[in-house]
């Protein structure tokens, strides 16, 4: 009883539901003939309604579905587009910085090797001097050596002639003389002639010897001309050089310090630990027991410095993690500090800096140094950790694929892996991580540092 009482109320209910749609939509019957019989479905305007209000529904769901979809494809290119920019202006950024680095040690070298042959020149010039000077004194103590003779030669002369005119006074008062006293007048007029001929070779020898002098003190003036210009273009390449050598060291200089590295204990190390390079540039020195070094020498000596500076600090830049660890693009994700976690586990600490990209993209080592792990860590899946200079340690985590294994020596710019989503991981990027000792210190610091210098 009841149930046929609940039956007729839902059946007045459907009817009056169905009278009150009829006025929008009629009933509708859709005819299907066939060769032997002709068939009809009748559409009620309560089913009219649920199919429109399925479809309204089904349309605004793929509407909405639709434009999620365009809204996320547009931000995925832009992205794209956006790391495809900054990884073509970082290039270009890159090869020029490259290319000038590259001039800067050519003009280096050519200047190096002008200076090399400044110095042989000046060397040259200056033994030419100093042996114009030695011949020089020579001929002044020779013309002071004639002139002595000459003096005293003339003098002599004077004397003897004093004699010849008593004797001959002498011979006109007696009223003549005998044979003896004549000889003997004869032999001092005969030695009298000889010691003016001799004189007269003695001032032409002493005439080309001025002559000479005067040779010498012009070639000595043109000497000193010409090693006021070496001078002069010494002191040009000395500035070239200082200058290119400050150009050079300041930016690295900075970018230690900005990466919170001391340089001259980093410098220190690279000194006590340097073999195989080549040996570091010596300072230039001659003679211990010689005379002090010159300016030109004292220059040459800090631009020597200079350039050894520069090179140990090219030794520390590739010992410490300055380059990138990806190449290809990515994004920075979760940077280094405290963060909700990802798996839902509250406040903690992230040691490192998350850069996410493309499953498989290249991992490359970020300084010289020694493989110390590689294989599976609880949290970081897939690991590497590399082992530097200066108490510096570099991990890698998340990773797809390891390429390296433990021992082993790898240089910057050494592909170790390949970028994953292995381990504690919500998608795939490179956990990066560096440490002093046991120490995490934000990556960051290290990357911006070196983003202006390589």
């Amino acid at each position: 009883m009841i149930e046929n009482r609940m039956t007729s109320l839902l059946t007045r209910f459907a009817y009056r539901i169905n009278t009150a749609l009829e006025r929008h939509l009629p009933e509708q019957r859709l005819f299907l003939k066939s060769d032997t019989e002709t068939r009809f479905i009748r559409l009620r305007p309560t089913t009219q309604a649920i199919a429109l209000v399925g479809g309204t529904f089904l349309l605004a769901w793929t509407l909405v579905a639709t434009a999620v979809m365009l809204m996320d494809s547009i931000g995925a290119g832009s992205g794209r587009e956006q790391a495809l920019m900054q990884q073509g202006l970082y290039e270009q950024r890159l090869s020029a910085l490259s290319t000038d680095r590259d001039l800067r040690a050519e003009e280096a070298v050519r200047a190096q090797d002008r200076f090399n042959l400044a110095l042989d020149q000046v060397s040259d010039m200056q033994a030419r001097l100093l042996a114009s000077e030695d011949a020089r004194r020579e001929m002044e103590t020779g013309i002071d050596v004639i002139q002595n003779t000459l003096r005293r030669t003339i003098d002599e002369r004077d004397e003897a002639r004093g004699d010849a005119g008593r004797a001959t006074l002498a011979l006109a008062q007696q009223g003549g003389t005998s044979s003896t006293e004549i000889g003997r007048v004869r032999d001092t007029i005969a030695t009298l002639e000889f010691l003016t001929d001799a004189l007269g070779t003695t001032a032409k020898d002493r005439d080309a010897q001025q002559l000479a002098a005067d040779v010498v003190r012009a070639d000595m003036a043109e000497i000193q001309i010409a090693q006021r210009g070496v001078e002069l273009r010494n002191d040009a390449i000395f500035a070239k050089l200082e200058e290119a050598v400050t150009v050079s060291m300041d930016p690295l200089d900075k970018m230690f310090r900005d990466a919170g590295l001391a340089p001259e204990d980093l410098l220190k190390q690279v000194r006590k630990g340097y073999s195989g390079q080549g040996g570091p540039l010596s300072p230039l020195t001659l003679s211990t027991s010689g005379p002090a070094l010159s300016a030109e020498e004292i220059r040459a000596n800090a631009i020597l410095m200079g350039l050894d500076r520069m090179n140990l600090y090219r030794i520390a830049a590739f010992k410490a993690p300055f380059a990138m660890p990806v190449k290809t693009a990515f994004r920075y994700t979760s940077g280094f500090g405290g963060r909700n976690d990802p798996m839902g586990r509250g406040y903690r600490m992230h040691e490192g800096q998350d850069l996410a990209g493309d499953y498989g993209s290249p991992i490359y080592a970020t300084a010289d140094g020694t493989i110390t792990y590689a294989g599976w860590e609880s949290g970081y899946g897939r690991l590497i950790k590399i082992q530097h200079d200066f108490g510096i340690e570099t991990r890698y985590g998340h990773l797809s694929q390891i390429r390296v294994e433990v021992g082993q020596r790898v240089s910057r710019g050494d592909r170790i892996g390949d970028m994953g989503n292995s381990g504690r991981s919500t998608g795939t990027h490179l956990h990066y991580e560096i440490r002093f000792g046991a120490k995490a210190v934000n990556p960051m610091t290290f990357i911006k540092a070196a983003r202006d210098v390589f």
